[in-house]
């Protein structure tokens, strides 16, 4: 296949992924077996991209962090960091995540704390939890296993045969950019509108659904002749009805058999339904939902009900919990809840069951706000023993002595030994699609540089920039890798423009560590949207947030962090 065929799969694969319409764990693998098939990489290469030891490293990062998420390390601050003004509240939090960042997994931390802050009374959730988001990105920057997108970096940079990055590398730009956007963001952050206070807590409004049973007595009686007109907390907002939509409802409308009734209130309030004899929430009694336990649950980044609906999953039967409500970032969902194709983090209130917190699927699918943790923390002895030989190890590494897949092989091995981990939790939560994405992006990488793509591309970027001008393709460089982490996700972004970023380095005769490290942090910035980084889905619907919160807060942090890489990077990496 010639170079131009090449590029133009490469472009496909840019738009597919923009248009969101095939998942990147289908897209990439398609491609990569397509320049396969066709000869643009050998067999060799392409089973050697599954194998990639940064790939291996970062999957191995994973499972332990499965460990080291349960450490109860954050819970037992969190009364502390949300302590005093609301000012000092922001900052306290924000520098702890953002130093936990550095070391742990990003999305372990703001889970960690996504409770703790929503239940809080002190300050409105709303003002922290996007912070808390985007204090863990920058906290990420500062390590080679701060974030993942570094590791991911990385394992292109050992795959074109460049020397392996070190755990401090980061540090010279990571912490002065982080330091920057830690201080922007504490001024952007009271840009924030503040959530009303009756909206806090368990009170957080939801639409309701409730089901007119064809024999209740409610059938054949007015909305003002069955008193369900002021209710207290609740509002009947619309009637669906043989599939049409009554709004708004008047008093003297007459219910029939099988009405869905659609109230706007507050789940605290769900008590109120137990008077009307005969009404179903989501096909649980009334007066049965009442005896259940109420969570509220953020469906997870790797969950299987993402672009599902409840009835294709059979949602009752796999967590032995009805869903009463959805949110979707600040908008209630409303209408057949179970036809709803689900997206990760919607907020879903949740009726359980007594087996609820017994299946072992809860910690893969959700993110439970609840105060009382489903798993088991660790023990005081368990977590001494899993954060001191995480923090031996990351230390070993930095320095040399032990290479960080072998250590965290060690690791691993240790906490299975000591049953801290079993096999059946790293069989639930082993990473399959991340390496399924990854790998296939180091054969599509692989392909673009060997056949001569990568190149072309970078003489047109060069073209345009100036053809002598390294900080120039540097900002070009930067500006697409942030633009493409915006529209698809940051592993894509790294792995659509590293080879261009290669190739542009050796057209210009320039050492290619300041184009892949400006990859690197570029593919971290996501900041403007809330579908391209997971911490900012598990905050979306939580914080009740909408694309222009991320907007106002997001923006300047933007232009800071974009403005200090592209400053620091050329001055910690000489061209």
């Amino acid at each position: 296949m010639s170079a131009w065929l090449v590029l133009v799969a490469a472009l496909a694969l840019v738009f597919v992924l923009i248009s969101g319409r095939v998942a990147p764990v289908i897209a990439f693998p398609l491609w990569a077996a397509g320049f396969y098939l066709s000869g643009v990489i050998g067999e060799q290469q392409f089973l050697a991209s599954y194998a990639n030891p940064a790939l291996a490293a970062l999957v191995l990062l994973m499972l332990v962090s499965l460990a080291l998420e349960r450490a109860p390390l954050m819970e037992h601050f969190a009364a502390r960091l949300m302590a005093g003004s609301e000012r000092l509240a922001l900052f306290k939090l924000s520098a702890a995540t953002a130093l936990c960042s550095a070391f742990l997994n990003n999305t372990a931390v703001v889970g960690a704390l996504l409770g703790a802050v929503r239940n809080q009374r002190r300050h409105p959730p709303a003002r922290l939890l996007l912070p808390l988001s985007y204090a863990a990105i920058l906290g990420g920057i500062v390590t080679l296993v701060g974030t993942s997108t570094n590791l991911v970096v990385n394992s292109f940079v050992v795959a074109a045969g460049l020397p392996a990055l070190k755990m401090f590398d980061f540090v010279w730009v990571g912490v002065p950019v982080a330091l920057i956007g830690l201080m922007v963001l504490l001024l952007s952050s009271m840009r924030l509108p503040k959530t009303p206070a009756e909206t806090r807590g368990p009170g957080q409004r939801y639409f309701l659904e409730a089901k007119v049973l064809p024999d209740s007595p409610l059938v054949g009686r007015s909305i003002e002749h069955n008193r369900m007109r002021n209710l207290e907390g609740l509002f009947l907002v619309e009637i669906l009805r043989e599939g049409r939509l009554l709004s708004p409802v008047g008093p003297g409308e007459v219910l029939q058999g099988d009405d869905l009734l659609i109230f706007a209130g507050e789940v605290g309030r769900v008590q109120v339904l137990e008077r009307f004899p005969g009404l179903e929430v989501f096909g649980i009694q009334a007066d049965a939902l009442l005896r259940s336990n109420l969570v509220e649950a953020v469906i997870a980044s790797g969950s299987e009900l993402a672009n599902r609906t409840l009835k294709e999953v059979d949602f009752r039967t796999m967590f032995d919990a009805g869903v009463v409500a959805i949110r979707r970032g600040d908008r209630p969902l409303t209408g057949q809840l179970g036809r709803i194709p689900l997206r990760v983090g919607d907020a879903l209130l949740l009726a359980t069951g007594s087996d609820f917190s017994l299946h072992r699927n809860i910690d893969r699918n959700f993110h439970v706000l609840g105060a009382t943790p489903l798993r088991p923390r660790l023990s005081a002895p368990e977590t001494r023993l899993a954060l001191g030989l995480f923090v031996g190890i990351i230390g070993l590494a930095a320095f040399g002595v032990m290479p960080l897949l072998g250590g965290l092989l060690v690791l691993l091995a240790t906490l299975v030994a000591r049953r801290v981990l079993t096999l059946g939790e790293l069989r639930r939560r082993f990473p399959f699609e991340l390496i399924l994405v990854i790998g296939s992006a180091l054969a599509v990488a692989a392909g673009l540089e060997r056949s001569g793509a990568a190149a072309l591309l970078a003489d047109g970027v060069l073209a345009v920039v100036g053809t002598d001008s390294a900080w120039a393709t540097l900002i070009g460089i930067y500006l697409l890798t942030a633009l493409l982490t915006e529209m698809v996700s940051n592993a894509a972004a790294a792995a659509l423009v590293f080879p261009l970023a290669l190739s542009a380095a050796r057209a210009l005769g320039v050492d290619p560590m300041p184009l892949v490290m400006t990859v690197a942090y570029a593919a971290s910035a996501c900041f403007l949207m809330p579908f391209g980084y997971q911490t900012h889905m598990m905050v979306y619907s939580v914080g009740r947030y909408g694309v222009r919160d991320y907007l106002r807060v997001g923006t300047p942090l933007a232009l800071a962090y974009g403005l200090g890489v592209i400053v620091l990077v050329p001055l910690a990496f000489p061209f």
